[in-house]
């Protein structure tokens, strides 16, 4: 019996809100986590939305596409979106799919919450 095991987190920064996906995206975790992105994006108040993928293990197909439903969403809400602290597994993935040249990625938390001006 194959379980998702995503957890997600919102946190509210003085300058931007984050997104913290740990464990596997994968199908069954990609609607609750792309409701969390949404509420998130909406809730902005035109902040920066920021996804701190640094505990993110593993991304599937569904889970790529809730990436690009979101930074979607945020461009039409005129809110910066953008990820960090990509693991080499999940890095691997958004060059291959080519979401690398589609989303804003930075190293870590602390240079994405630099790289707001």
């Amino acid at each position: 019996m194959t379980q998702s095991a995503l957890k997600t987190t919102t946190e509210v920064t003085p300058t931007a809100r984050l997104v913290v996906p740990v464990g596997r995206l994968d199908f069954e975790a990609s609607s609750s986590f792309q409701q969390a992105i949404e509420n998130t994006i909406k809730d902005a108040g035109g902040a920066p939305v920021i996804v701190d993928c640094a505990q993110l293990d593993y991304v599937s197909s569904a889970g790529l596409r809730v990436f690009l439903v979101g930074a979607r969403a945020a461009k039409l809400g005129n809110v910066p979106f953008s990820v960090c602290g990509l693991v080499d597994a999940v890095r691997r993935v958004f060059v291959v799919s080519g979401f690398d040249k589609l989303i804003a990625e930075h190293p870590d938390r602390a240079a994405a919450l630099a790289a707001i001006k």
